[in-house]
């Protein structure tokens, strides 16, 4: 299967192209004023440069959320638009799972299968969108909105080593660094490549979304202005 994917959740304005999961192009930009001018450009970049049309598609995934407010909505929409004018199903792909995938990808973490995995998505302040999970992709924890300070995460950090990372875990990890066990990986973006996988699971077991009434995940109710 073909499936065009689409990540704005995060800092990163990120779309790829894959078929039964191997990612044939992709196309990135990382801040977070990006998105709205480049999604539309950077689908037809990926799409030329693997030499596919928009008819050759079989879906679109979306990076849902949580994330950043705007950027959602710029995703979404634009995977919605797609869904809408192609008549393709839509799938949708929860933000810090595609970020634990793209760490499982990486060979430098894959010889360590009890490592615990930590995306961040900065919420501003001392406040992250956040998630623990297994080497073997398992949930050890749910999806939460956490203010961090140096008491958090104190029982999963007592047993296990913990790689935070993605853009809110420099501040996170300069209020945890003494605890040994925890570690961070600095510069860790997210890609629509990392939802390709996932993508094409849920495609597999018909797990789409109602292109009408999908929403994204934003955890949090949007406050304009907000720090």
């Amino acid at each position: 299967m073909t499936i065009l994917q689409i990540e704005t959740a995060t800092a990163s304005c990120s779309v790829a192209l894959s078929k039964d999961s191997k990612v044939l192009a992709e196309k990135q930009a990382v801040g977070r004023n990006l998105h709205a001018g480049m999604i539309t450009l950077f689908i037809d970049e990926v799409l030329s440069k693997a030499g596919f049309s928009y008819a050759n598609l079989d879906a679109i995934a979306v990076s849902c959320g949580p994330g950043s407010y705007t950027g959602l909505r710029i995703g979404v929409s634009t995977a919605k638009g797609l869904c809408f004018g192609l008549d393709k199903p839509l799938i949708a792909i929860e933000t810090l799972t595609a970020m634990a995938q793209g760490i499982m990808g990486m060979d430098e973490y894959s010889t360590n299968p009890n490592l615990v995995l930590c995306p961040m998505i900065d919420a501003r302040r001392m406040e992250v969108y956040t998630a623990f999970f297994n080497m073997q992709g398992e949930r050890l924890q749910e999806t939460a909105a956490a203010i961090v300070d140096e008491n958090s995460f104190g029982d999963i950090l007592k047993n296990n080593e913990v790689l935070f990372f993605g853009d809110g875990a420099e501040k996170c990890f300069n209020v945890l660094k003494a605890n040994p066990n925890a570690r961070y990986l600095p510069g860790f973006e997210n890609s629509a490549a990392h939802l390709s996988q996932l993508a094409q699971q849920k495609f597999t077991a018909n797990q789409f979304e109602d292109v009408a009434y999908f929403e994204p995940y934003y955890l949090k109710d949007f406050i304009a202005g907000g720090k």
